[in-house]
């Protein structure tokens, strides 16, 4: 994959539903070769601002993507790895169905052709899975490996925009460190711009590059150590009531 030199411009973006507004006036750009890091309490509208990005929902507000030369994107790309994927754990589909399915569009009934199956093995090795791993169902899948192929299926096609929302919360501690030592890897190899949801301030401070703290609009914004020591992100994590928190 060559570099992707893609970013998102983001513009008093709002969001309402009939009993209120969800988030408004969000503001904020995220550039090629940055992990942006939104925090923010449970209810504070990331998941929200998320569905806006990927056109799930309706808001007011713009939402610009553009290329290396500053011109719009029509049609963005955007890869989104959710916090988990619901669905029916008895299914028969594999991780082979999954991904060839994403790249023809044929029902997984009708089979695989080489050439596919081929792509697929490539996509696991590019997020360093086994390709042993395209017999297994998807509900057989350990919370690390559906990580993996999440992210495997997200890359492709390349994205103009990678979305993770809260990636890590189903997988144990050493598959957290390898998820998202890929992920920074893959940030600094093709300089794709990163969404990372996350509540983990530690997982933010060595990750992430910029952070910005949500609260049905964005707070504050800039460097993740600028961020860090505001006193809105002590107040929002209770980090003041802590006493001897390293910042």
């Amino acid at each position: 994959m060559d570099s992707c030199r893609c970013s998102t411009e983001i513009r008093n973006l709002t969001v309402k539903k009939r009993d209120g507004i969800i988030i408004y006036d969000v503001s904020f750009d995220v550039h090629h070769g940055e992990i942006l890091a939104l925090i923010g309490r449970n209810g504070a509208g990331k998941t929200t601002l998320l569905k806006a990005l990927l056109g799930r929902i309706p808001y007011t507000g713009t939402i610009r993507f553009s290329n290396a030369q500053g011109e719009r994107i029509e049609k963005p790309r955007i890869g989104y790895v959710p916090q988990n994927m619901v669905f029916d754990r008895s299914t028969p589909v594999t991780v082979e169905d999954m991904l060839c399915a994403n790249m023809s569009g044929f029902p997984v009934w009708l089979g695989h052709k080489k050439e596919k199956i081929a792509k697929a093995v490539r996509m696991l090795a590019r997020v360093g899975a086994s390709p042993t791993l395209l017999g297994k169902r998807i509900g057989n899948l350990s919370g690390g490996e559906m990580q993996r192929v999440l992210l495997a299926f997200a890359l492709e096609p390349k994205p103009d925009l990678l979305l993770l929302d809260e990636p890590v919360s189903a997988v144990d501690r050493k598959g957290i460190e390898v998820f998202y030592d890929l992920v920074t890897s893959m940030r600094a190899e093709h300089q794709m711009p990163v969404i990372l949801v996350s509540h983990d301030l530690s997982h933010v401070e060595k990750y992430a590059t910029r952070a910005a703290l949500l609260d049905r609009t964005i707070l504050v914004s800039g460097t993740v150590k600028d961020v860090m020591k505001t006193p809105e992100v002590r107040e929002a994590f209770g980090l003041k009531l802590t006493g001897g928190v390293k910042l």
